[in-house]
């Protein structure tokens, strides 16, 4: 069964998006290629554009002598399009294992997480604040998480894994995610997560 975002490419409001991300077109433009009435395609566009999808990006004198809005797609847009991200990371990782071994695989994975905590680290002074932003953090990145405070310290727990389909098959990837939160924490923490079918990420943080 296709999945969400392939059933939406194949309707006629995706082609409409496929159309606008190859180049910026007016409603004339779109009508002509898709076969519609102007007002079928501007009922597409308000839709899109109330989802954030689409955007105007100026005018353009048509044949008619009137200027006509140009629209285009916004960078949210590209969040619907496939990324071969997944397969990518899994032949890197797959070419990192055979030639090293499990040790030096872990320490890049740690190394490329602190890089990426780098990047992304806030100098905050209070603990509580650098906890919430590491949840923000992998919330961003796919893992929806939520900060439990309690008397011996914190517990960053994620309701999904950013790297869920790569940690199933590559279990080094986890030392990615714990570099990255320890980094951004300012302070060592422990790897709980579950693993399995769905892996759910999670990381205790010590009270000072």
């Amino acid at each position: 069964m296709a999945n969400w975002r392939e059933r939406i490419l194949e309707s006629t409001r995706g082609r409409v998006l496929l159309l606008l991300r190859r180049e910026a077109r007016t409603v004339n433009d779109l009508a002509a290629e898709l076969g519609l009435t102007d007002n079928a395609v501007r009922l597409h566009l308000a839709a899109l554009d109330r989802d954030g999808l689409i955007e105007a990006a100026g005018t353009r004198r048509e044949w008619t002598g009137k200027p006509a809005v140009v629209y285009r797609t916004t960078s949210e847009a590209e969040a619907l399009f496939p990324k071969p991200y997944r397969a990518v990371l899994a032949a890197m990782l797959e070419d990192l294992e055979r030639q090293h071994d499990r040790s030096e695989v872990e320490r890049l994975m740690r190394q490329a997480g602190q890089s990426l905590a780098a990047e992304l680290a806030r100098d905050d002074a209070d603990i509580a604040n650098r906890v919430r932003h590491a949840a923000e953090v992998l919330t961003a990145l796919g893992g929806l998480a939520e900060v439990v405070e309690g008397d011996d310290g914190f517990r960053i727990q994620g309701f999904s894994c950013p790297l869920a389909e790569l940690a199933i098959e590559h279990p080094s990837t986890c030392q990615l995610a714990e570099a990255l939160v320890s980094q951004l924490v300012g302070r060592p923490v422990v790897e709980c997560c579950e693993r399995g079918a769905r892996p759910r990420c999670a990381f205790r943080v010590a009270a000072a």
